[in-house]
């Protein structure tokens, strides 16, 4: 029993003909929402890294084209809006862990670039990140994990349309 279960409580008491069950299932995930985000960003913050920035260089690192994409590639890889893109890059060029190169052919086409600074933290960082990942996850058997993953992907589905 948690604190969920009493809100459930007091609501049937109060307005018995409410079916309170999203309403459990959805405190839940948020309050596992906010655990969740909690431990990723102090992993983050470990190698100086917001959560958004790790995501930049993940992004950029698990590419197959040499660990270079457009800022446009990035903004859509991580659902931002261009401007929380460029100060995400900005930040990341000041910190050594990107560069921005231009084309010779069109000076206004730009990539982003992963430094050999911004590539050695990502990789050492994701390593990491994974084992935090697992450590959340570690009461649930892999079968939960498996059939949790399916569902959540299905509900997902409302929200998100997949190209």
């Amino acid at each position: 029993m948690d604190k969920l279960d009493l809100v459930v409580e007091q609501w049937q008491k109060q307005k018995p003909h409410l079916d309170t069950t999203p309403m459990a299932l959805i405190g839940r995930l948020l309050r596992i929402s906010k655990h969740i985000e909690t431990r990723i960003a102090q992993c983050h913050k470990s190698f100086s890294l917001t959560m958004g920035e790790f995501d930049v260089l993940a992004a950029l690192r698990r590419t197959a084209n040499e660990s270079c994409l457009t800022p446009s590639e990035l903004t859509d890889a991580l659902l931002l809006t261009s401007g929380a893109m460029t100060n995400r890059l900005d930040k990341l060029v000041d910190k050594g862990l990107v560069t921005r190169c231009h084309s010779e052919e069109d000076r206004r086409s730009v990539t982003v670039v992963l430094t050999e600074q911004g590539r050695g933290l990502i990789d050492e960082a994701i390593e990491v990140h994974v084992s935090v990942l697992d450590e959340l996850t570690a009461s649930l058997s892999s079968e939960d994990k498996a059939l949790l993953n399916g569902k959540l992907n299905k509900w997902l589905e409302q929200f998100e349309v997949t190209p």
